[in-house]
């Protein structure tokens, strides 16, 4: 079964145009006009294995946080819809994840149930030219769409660059683990519940 969505989301401060395909190789054409988002995006496709394409053409003249919030919306109703009823995937995972000086964890339950726990601090308020305070709206937005129960913990590090990938590369690892489709059990929900939809 192909697990693959594609959304379109219009409104009148962006323009969104975005796959995915949970069981791909890490590809990823990634342009939403903010270079660093764009960086971290990249991240994310290559390290969670998930082919994702993304256009978008937002209201950057204003600042960058519309577009990073609604590519989250986008990238987590697309992530939900290819998920399906979520039969077979292993659910769980969680991980840490060192880059030099820097390490985060990050858990998740592909549950159905959207959650954040944002556990990081930035000692600059932006990274580049973008505001370290839109990692968590995007992660915010990403969770609530894609009805996954997420926390990020940051436990050290002092370089914002690092932080900030250490976070997408953690969440990008966990989302691998988590929505892969486990042999043992690929035709079974994984709840006593019998259902993954909240």
């Amino acid at each position: 079964m192909s697990r693959t969505a594609k959304i379109e989301r219009k409104t009148n401060e962006t323009s969104i145009a975005l796959s995915v395909e949970l069981d791909g190789t890490g590809k990823y054409d990634v342009n939403t006009g903010i270079g660093f988002f764009d960086h971290m995006l990249e991240q994310l496709s290559r390290h969670s294995l998930m082919d994702i394409t993304i256009k978008a053409d937002g209201d950057l003249h204003i600042d960058d946080h519309h577009t990073s919030e609604d590519v989250g919306i986008a990238l987590g109703q697309a992530i939900n819809q290819a998920l399906g009823d979520r039969r077979g995937i292993k659910r769980y995972a969680s991980l840490d994840l060192a880059m030099d000086e820097t390490l985060t964890r990050a858990a998740v339950d592909v549950s159905g149930r959207p959650f954040l726990v944002w556990n990081v601090s930035f000692t600059k308020d932006k990274v580049g030219t973008y505001d370290t305070e839109l990692f968590q709206e995007f992660f915010h937005a990403f969770a609530q769409n894609s009805g996954i129960t997420l926390h990020v913990n940051n436990e050290y590090g002092s370089n914002n660059h690092h932080i900030a990938e250490t976070c997408f590369k953690a969440v990008a690892r966990v989302l691998r683990d988590a929505m892969e489709i486990d042999p043992r059990m690929s035709d079974a929900i994984p709840s006593t519940k019998g259902t993954l939809n909240g």
